[in-house]
């Protein structure tokens, strides 16, 4: 009696662990088993497939003989915000964190174009530099309510460095430059 009993508690040890997991277990809800995920994962897929233009290079058409490119690209309030290291999420009632009463200063630092090199996947280029400081200043508020309750409120002041380079492509005759700037801005005589 003592070993049919220590052999059908050694087979429920051994068949509980395959009841109990995997995707088709009897005892769970098999695909339909809620993951739990946190509320803020939705938002960072989204801002990655949203915002897929702020780290690529764009390539531009060439720059005409005795013309000089400016970058008349400044960063906007939205692309500064995205870039600045983000907000504590913090636990609510516990610790929470917020920026307020935000306000922008954007100032261009490098503006210079680079000879022309062979660049992968483009050919002959001239990388154009635009180099803009971003400062922030914003008031942080920190508040808790939970031991005991309280606010903080500090003015900051943050500054964010964004690089906007782009390409401009080269091409040594004037009528193959004509027909590239043609063929890239889609304008048809």
């Amino acid at each position: 009696m003592k070993t049919l009993r220590s052999l059908v508690l050694a087979a429920g040890v051994v068949a509980l662990p395959m009841l109990t997991s995997g995707c088709i277990a009897p005892l769970s809800m098999g695909i339909a088993t809620p993951v739990p995920v946190q509320p803020w994962v939705p938002d960072r897929i989204e801002e990655r497939l949203k915002y897929k233009q702020d780290y690529r290079t764009p390539v531009m058409p060439p720059i005409p003989p005795g013309f000089r490119p400016l970058c008349e690209d400044p960063p906007d309030k939205a692309e500064i915000l995205r870039t600045m290291q983000r907000v504590c999420r913090g636990v609510p009632f516990f610790y929470e964190e917020f920026r307020d009463d935000i306000e922008f200063t954007v100032e261009k630092m490098v503006d210079h174009v680079d000879p022309p090199r062979f660049i992968p996947l483009v050919g002959p280029a001239q990388v154009h530099h635009c180099h803009w400081k971003c400062t922030v200043y914003f008031t942080e508020t920190v508040e808790s309510c939970h031991p005991f309750p309280f606010q903080v409120k500090k003015r900051r002041a943050e500054v964010v460095y964004i690089d906007k380079d782009h390409l401009h492509v080269c091409v040594t005759a004037p009528d193959a430059q004509q027909q590239v700037i043609r063929d890239m801005t889609g304008v048809r005589p």
